[in-house]
């Protein structure tokens, strides 16, 4: 096992419920200065684990465990931190509560304070929904977090976000003829489909256009569907692709007693340096979303990511891309904490 466990005991969610025995996986990089001002958070995204987050860190780079101690939390309902697919009876597999990133970040937030007694974050980074969970770090704990730097992700799912991921949902129940008395029944089978719809959001039309995929070894589209993103999606639990779905369809940095549903107060109130990089061609976490919200945050820069490879251009396959996001996240970096 690379990664270690902080036991969060019995946790209230934000839905009313309890969840007994949750607990956060996480990974840590480098080491805990004396000062414990070094520190960075790099959420998951979904359907990632924390091995997945490691193509931003490394030496000599804007994550340089060398100079920083990195933490990487995995996100509930992604099979190593709590999910349905590894919690006991009556709250396993279809019967996992609707947790949301609100809930997600609170309890990294006891993570960073109770396991390692920090107070002061340098920065929380991520992609996608570990995008949304910076901009929700930002809003939920304004004091202690002093940069942001979402890349691909939205500090809310816009309701063309909600449709995307609707329809990777519907795809996957549709295994069940949309009985939910059935869900129990759903397998990594019944994943196919959610891959192929999934398909056509997570890159560009351009990238399709100028056969990309090429690029990755797959000499037709076919193989390349097939080959990434069946292969990939097929590899995943359903009960915890479902769980982390609800997740993602009610993210929002204002739902929450801070802010009450007040979107444009929860941006106003993110005191964070900030440096937003949306995908230049995503479709379904769109620059013009991010743009929007950055003009609500006192302290935004907003830097999207001219790539073709749409919500992939945060993914770490694309040199040119992963530059472009080290690049910023050292200038960010580089900047004094905003006073």
């Amino acid at each position: 096992m690379d990664y270690e466990i902080f036991n969060l005991g019995d946790v209230a969610l934000q839905s009313g419920v309890i969840l007994p025995n949750a607990f956060l996986a996480y990974k840590t990089y480098g080491r805990l200065n004396a000062q414990k001002d070094n520190v960075i958070v790099y959420p998951t995204a979904f359907g990632d684990q924390h091995t997945q987050n490691e193509w931003l860190i490394g030496s000599g780079m804007a994550l340089d465990p060398d100079k920083y101690f990195i933490i990487v939390p995995n996100l509930l309902g992604n099979g190593l931190s709590s999910s349905p697919s590894n919690t006991a009876p009556p709250f396993d597999r279809a019967h996992f509560p609707q947790v949301t990133l609100y809930d997600n970040v609170s309890f990294q937030h006891r993570l960073v304070t109770d396991k390692f007694g920090i107070q002061k974050i340098a920065l929380v980074v991520g992609w996608s929904m570990g995008g949304i969970q910076a901009f929700q770090w930002g809003a939920s704990y304004p004091e202690m977090v002093e940069r942001i730097a979402p890349f691909a992700g939205i500090a809310k799912t816009w309701p063309h976000t909600f449709v995307v991921l609707d329809s990777l949902k519907a795809a996957l129940l549709a295994g069940t003829g949309f009985d939910s008395s059935k869900l129990n029944q759903l397998t990594s089978e019944d994943m196919r489909a959610v891959g192929r719809v999934y398909a056509g959001w997570g890159l560009s039309q351009a990238f399709y256009r100028e056969e990309l995929y090429r690029e990755l070894g797959f000499d037709s589209l076919e193989a390349f569907v097939t080959g990434v993103w069946e292969h990939s999606f097929m590899k995943m639990d359903p009960h915890n692709v479902l769980a982390m779905l609800e997740t993602g369809q009610h993210a929002d940095i204002s739902a929450n007693p801070s802010y009450n549903g007040d979107f444009e107060k929860a941006l106003k109130s993110i005191k964070a340096l900030a440096c937003i990089m949306p995908g230049s061609t995503d479709l379904f976490c769109s620059a013009d979303d991010n743009a929007y919200e950055a003009k609500f945050m006192p302290n935004a820069d907003f830097k999207p990511i001219p790539s073709i490879w749409g919500h992939f251009a945060g993914r770490g396959i694309n040199s040119a891309d992963n530059l472009f996001i080290d690049d910023n996240l050292k200038r960010l970096l580089a900047l004094g904490p905003h006073e």
